[in-house]
This record gives structure tokens, C-alpha cells and sequence, in this order.
């Protein structure tokens, strides 16, 4: 037991390294090669974060754990939400003013709403899978798309855009950067194992199901770096930022963590994934789409909100283990 718990916290701690290290080596190798900062930032950076939850999806449905994929897509967005946004939103209030937020939002919406349609019977097949990272690359095209545009025919600069593009790493050398993707791209895969195993025998010894482990310990650590760079943001005052790399991070969990154990590992999986998980996670997004939007009042989301999040998440972790 004490070891499972040592590996699990070296599980942790790699992963988050490893994804750290792709997304640099990625990034400046892109930088490189002339590919505009903006797109970097809107596609190689934005999808660093979520890179972690991928990787434990990969593993876990190679596994055939496919309930402990599954709460790891689920889990990490009322994480990212509840937990990542409360916290920052309490140690200051988040202001918005990105347009590129105004369009994403309702897409996480819409993205969420497909969640619950495809978790409703219980059963996950291939070709819902497929169809989550088509919608995927749409959702990238049309970002990019949209935010070309924007700087083409705007005079005034999109914020969001403009610190995603402050990101992307400058006059770093190719073999440097080379060396940095392919450290992250052997220790994602290895760091992930670690931790889907180690986390399995935690929950095996303490008789919790795959489903809640995937919902709580690994969901909470795979959304820890989602909370270290929105506390680095809000500290820099880069509001639109941080609300982007959490909405950005929803949406590829949806379209992608989830797809994995669909095309990997497709079956049955726990009724509580629908039945209770799924509908948190739509409370959650759309109160996070009425906070964004503020209607009529001032476009920021406060510290009492913040507060009401954070509470929640603790009151979502009793009903996990009361249910």
C-alpha cells in the first residue's frame, strides 16, 4: 500500500513533467519552423493540458479500465471548473473580455450536451468515438480559422490570442527542442502506466470503484497543472487566458479523453457515469457559461462565485462517496 502510494505521487509528478516537456519541445519546434505563435499557442499549447488526461485515458483503456478513462474525462472537467476556477477566482476576480471566449463557451455547451447523448445508454462504440475527434479537428480549424480572421480584419487585438501567443517558446534550438519532445513523448506513456496501476491497487485495497478513482485522485492530479498555470495567469492579470486554457481543456477532455476508451476499449460502462456524473458536469459548465456571460452586468466572474465553486467540489466529493 505505502508503495502504490509512493508510485502514484512519482506517477504524478512525471506525468506533469513530461507533459510540460512535449508541449515546449513541440511548440519551439513549430516556432521553428515558421508556424504562426497564435496557432501554436491555440492548438500545440492549449492541447498540452490535456495531455495528461489523454495519456491516462490511453493506458487505462488498454487496460480494459474503462470506467477509470472515462471518470478521468468527467472528473477533470468538474475539476477544472469547481476546483481550478473557484480557486482563482477567489484569490482575484477574473475579468472577461475575449471574443474568442464568447464563441467557445457555447461550444462547450453544445460539447457537453453530446457527452450526455453518448453516455446515456450506458455504452460506448467506435464510431462515437471517431465521431469526437472529427468534431475535434473541427473545433481546432475553426479556432484557428476564427482567430486569423479576427487578426486580419480586427484593429483591435484579441487578449486571449495575444497571451496564448506570448507562450509559444522563442530561439530555442531544434535539436534542443528535439530532445525535449522525444523525453516527453517516452516518459508520458511510462508515467501514465505508473499511475493508472498504482492508482488501481489504491482503489482495489480501499474497495472504491474504477469509475470514482478515475473521478477523484487521478482526476484531481491530472487537473493539477490546468491549476498551477491559471494561479501563474490570474497573478500576471492574464484573465482571458486562464478562463480560455480551462474552457480549451473541457472541450478536448470531451472530444478526446473521452473518445479513447470509445475506440479502444468500447462496452459497458458504470450507470453512475450518466446518471450522476455527467449531470454535475453540466451544472457545472453551464453555470460557468452564466457566470462568462454575466448578462447585463459586468463581464467578470467574482470572488463569491469563485467561492460557490469551490464549494461544490467539496460537496461533489461527499456525494461520491455517499452515493
Amino acid at each position: 500500500m505505502i508503495l502504490d502510494l509512493a508510485l502514484l505521487v512519482v506517477g504524478f509528478v512525471v506525468l506533469v513533467w513530461s507533459a510540460d516537456r512535449f508541449v515546449f519541445g513541440a511548440a519551439a519546434i513549430a516556432n521553428n519552423f515558421g508556424i504562426s505563435p497564435m496557432i501554436i499557442g491555440l492548438t500545440v499549447v492549449a492541447m498540452g493540458s490535456s495531455a495528461p488526461e489523454i495519456m491516462v485515458a490511453v493506458s487505462a483503456s488498454l487496460a480494459g479500465q474503462v470506467d477509470t478513462a472515462v471518470g478521468n474525462a468527467l472528473g477533470s472537467n468538474i475539476t477544472n471548473i469547481a476546483l481550478v476556477l473557484g480557486i482563482t477566482a477567489l484569490l482575484k476576480p477574473m475579468l472577461v473580455s475575449s471574443s474568442t471566449l464568447y464563441r467557445e463557451i457555447p461550444v462547450l455547451l453544445g460539447v457537453t450536451l453530446l457527452a450526455g447523448w453518448i453516455l446515456h445508454d450506458l455504452h460506448l462504440a467506435p464510431w462515437e468515438g471517431w465521431l469526437l475527434l472529427f468534431l475535434f479537428v473541427l473545433s481546432i480549424l475553426y479556432m484557428v480559422l476564427m482567430a486569423i480572421r479576427q487578426s486580419k480584419n480586427s484593429q483591435e487585438k484579441d487578449a486571449m490570442i495575444e497571451e496564448a501567443s506570448s507562450e509559444v517558446p522563442n530561439d530555442v534550438p531544434s535539436k534542443k527542442a528535439l530532445f525535449w519532445l522525444i523525453i516527453g513523448m517516452v516518459a508520458l506513456p511510462l508515467s501514465a502506466d505508473l499511475l493508472v496501476g498504482s492508482a488501481t491497487n489504491i482503489a482495489q485495497f480501499f474497495g472504491i470503484s474504477d469509475l470514482v478513482i478515475g473521478l477523484t485522485i487521478i482526476a484531481i492530479g491530472t487537473s493539477l497543472p490546468e491549476l498551477a498555470a491559471c494561479i501563474a495567469g490570474v497573478l500576471k492579470k492574464e484573465d482571458d487566458l486562464v478562463l480560455g486554457n480551462i474552457i480549451g481543456s473541457n472541450l478536448f477532455n470531451i472530444l478526446t479523453v473521452l473518445a479513447i476508451p470509445a475506440i479502444i476499449a468500447p462496452g459497458a460502462i458504470d450507470a453512475n457515469a450518466y446518471q450522476r456524473d455527467f449531470w454535475v458536469m453540466l451544472g457545472l459548465t453551464v453555470a460557468l457559461f452564466a457566470m462568462a456571460m454575466s448578462f447585463g452586468r459586468k463581464r467578470q466572474i467574482t470572488r463569491w462565485e469563485g467561492a460557490l465553486l469551490l464549494a461544490s467540489f467539496f460537496g461533489y466529493q461527499i456525494l461520491l462517496f455517499t452515493w
